[in-house]
């Protein structure tokens, strides 16, 4: 029996583990890395042990830390959670010889998972149909085709080659970023991504439990996924879980997983992989068939048998999004700082199963939380269940599109013109979603009258803040002179550039007129010396309540409610139509040290993974100079322009932050 249990992971699935072992009594140990020391999933365990070191690769992928933290802490079994040490069969394998309980799949299955071409022999021959699998990249003579490295699981190094003469290159590169063997396999335009979540006993029973839609992804990662899936009727799942079923007798899995394929229009599917963790979107089958899929792990590792006699109903429609700190319009750059607000409005529960439809939230982060560049960029996974699934698309929409999210980018408003897409609703969706829509990467407050009035409550929110922190006069009103023609102004660095906000009160505290005009950076009048616009190219607006956290206007007739958070200098403002982040610019600002011409600094922090330079080189514009690693991403650093190498002061393996300089460029 499992009397006090140690999750080897970090984040959200941290605290879902923990949150089915108090439900059931089990007494719980988690691990972290200084950066993590004041994590939620540290202060919700029963233990904690300290791994020292500030990077995965010290702390959480040691598994030699791991198994010594649990002895030290009286665990008697680890649980793995849903990252690298879930598919390692080394680790597995040294749990077991240390005496404790292993809550994965037996080591033994992990090291035939470990490769892919052997795993796709094996279930080829029970019978599941899979792709042509070529291990050697000269044979390749039809295409498009994917290159995919041979050992372990996920989108990772997996490249598009479209013809013969990149071929080789690609190659090269997937075999030097993953350090493993590669193959080729067909590359099948725009199909969908499906999934079998299954749960097999020692016992010999395997349970499917239905398939979930994961085919809207970015960089081969998924970040919505659905059940049931939109495009599988009663019988085509039939034939999906036997596949499945057989995959998983065939390699003689025993957990918590899912079989993954690639489903064409005509109904044609093919095997992908098998993956041995419970995976991120666990929380949508726990959703429509009642499930506690952790506590179900618990009790295949203690050797229980499945308390189902088959797959369990359907009850439903559920639908998760993947909130990540990250850009979409720049690349899915991945985003860093403090958390400073984290709250998702009408949210049901956490962790867990929900007892009736609503709003799940599991995340791993809370208000204040700092996210480092070290780790996924995943801050919290939120996941609407509801009778159907236009429903659960709506319900899930407007919570995103409520929630205050403030201190870091994230995909949020990407997240929400998806959901409310019309082919999204219609469930035309495969692999090729996002390249098809390049119109859910714009900013969700997009309306010229929105951004304004969002500009607006900023103003007045710092001003009424101002006042109720005065010192002397706080009755006074904002702004109050003897001229009540004045004007108050701010300037704010916004998402379109630097605004010039401008109100002019009447003598009775009175909105009398306001602007909001773009601003030429090289134009600035910080100093306040200017030329005011004329206070008439904006509907009539009433301040109806305006203090330092809420501004609630009337404008032309209609009453709205906008929220301001400020940070320092910087003003989130959420209204009913998105959210807006506001960098007020200092009146007398302090000069900026000039960086050296031709400067390429980092973008984000991680770490310099790839070095492809000297210095003295000459390079082309365009050509990849570097390449750094941030949450779990590997991101290119372009020359942007030719010419000539003249510093280099980074190598492999250096840690760099934001800002900091990479190289210097000689332009030709």
């Amino acid at each position: 029996m499992i009397r006090r249990l140690l999750v080897a992971d970090r984040g959200e699935i941290a605290r879902r583990v923990f949150a089915t072992c108090r439900l059931v009594g089990i007494e719980t140990v988690a691990v972290y890395s200084d950066a993590d020391s004041d994590a939620p999933h540290v202060t919700e365990a029963d233990y904690a042990v300290r791994l020292t070191g500030g990077t995965p690769s010290s702390t959480y992928l040691r598994g030699d830390l791991i198994i010594a933290a649990a002895k030290r802490a009286g665990a008697n079994a680890i649980h793995p959670g849903n990252g690298a040490l879930a598919e390692d069969p080394e680790f597995a394998a040294e749990v077991a010889d240390s005496g404790m309980i292993w809550v994965g799949a037996p080591a033994k299955t992990l090291g035939t998972l470990h490769s892919k071409i052997d795993t796709k022999g094996i279930v080829a021959e029970a019978g599941v149909p899979v792709l042509q699998t070529l291990t050697d990249p000269a044979t390749v003579t039809d295409f498009p085709v994917l290159i995919k490295p041979a050992g372990g699981t996920g989108g990772a190094g997996m490249r598009v080659v479209r013809d013969p003469v990149t071929l080789a290159e690609a190659v090269a590169t997937t075999r030097q970023e993953t350090g493993d063997d590669v193959f080729c396999e067909p590359y099948l335009e725009n199909v969908r991504h499906i999934e079998v979540p299954i749960v097999a006993d020692s016992h010999g029973a395997v349970v499917p439990f239905g398939e979930r839609e994961c085919s809207v992804q970015r960089r081969y990662q998924k970040i919505i996924e659905e059940t049931p899936s939109p495009a599988v009727d009663p019988a085509l799942r039939e034939q999906l879980c036997r596949a499945a079923i057989l995959a998983v007798r065939s390699i003689g899995y025993v957990g918590a997983g899912a079989v993954e394929f690639l489903l064409e229009e005509d109904g044609s599917f093919w095997f992908v992989e098998l993956t041995p963790s419970l995976q991120v979107e666990h929380a949508v089958t726990e959703c429509v068939s009642g499930y506690d899929l952790v506590r179900l792990q618990l009790l295949i590792a203690e050797g229980g048998s499945l308390p189902m006699p088959g797959p369990p109903p359907i009850r439903g429609h559920a639908i998760e999004v993947r909130i990540c700190a990250e850009d979409p319009a720049y690349a899915w750059l991945p985003a860093a700082g403090t958390l400073h607000r984290f709250k998702v409005p009408d949210v049901a529960g956490s962790f867990r199963p929900l007892p009736q439809p609503g709003l799940r939230l599991d995340a791993g982060v809370v208000d204040g939380s700092v996210v480092g560049g070290q780790h996924d960029s995943m801050l919290a996974k939120l996941v609407a269940w509801a009778p159907t699934r236009q429903e659960a698309a709506r319900m899930l929409a407007s919570a995103l599109t409520r929630t205050e999210l403030h201190g870091v980018v994230s995909n949020r408003d990407l997240l929400v013109r998806v959901l409310r897409h019309g082919a999204f609703r219609a469930g035309d969706v495969d692999t090729g979603f996002l390249d098809r829509h390049p119109e859910v990467f714009a900013p969700l407050l997009s309306s010229v009258d929105a951004v304004r009035i969002s500009c607006l409550a900023a103003a007045l929110a710092g001003a009424a803040a101002r006042r109720s922190n005065a010192p002397v006069l706080r009755s006074l009103p904002s702004g109050w002179r003897n001229v009540p023609s004045g004007s108050q102004t701010a300037v704010y660095d916004g998402p379109a550039g630097p605004v010039e906000v401008g109100y002019r009160m009447n003598r009775h505290g009175e909105l009398a007129g306001w602007w909001v005009r773009a601003v030429d950076p090289e134009e600035l009048d910080l100093a306040g010396l200017g030329q005011a616009p004329t206070l008439d190219d904006h509907p009539p607006t009433t301040v109806v309540h305006a203090d330092g956290s809420r501004v609630d206007l009337d404008v032309n007739g209609i009453r709205l409610s906008l929220k301001v958070h400020r940070v320092g200098d910087v003003s989130y403002v959420d209204s009913p139509e998105g959210s807006v982040t506001l960098r007020e610019l200092s009146r007398f600002p302090l000069p900026a040290p000039e960086a050296t011409e031709g400067s390429l600094i980092a973008p984000l922090p991680g770490a310099v993974r790839r070095v492809l330079v000297v210095p003295g080189q000459r390079v082309r514009a365009g050509e990849l100079l570097l390449t750094l690693e941030a949450m779990k991403l590997e991101h290119p650093v372009h020359a942007p322009s030719a010419g000539v190498v003249a510093s280099l002061p980074v190598h492999p393996g250096a840690e760099v932050d934001t800002g900091e300089l990479l190289a210097v460029l000689d332009p030709e």
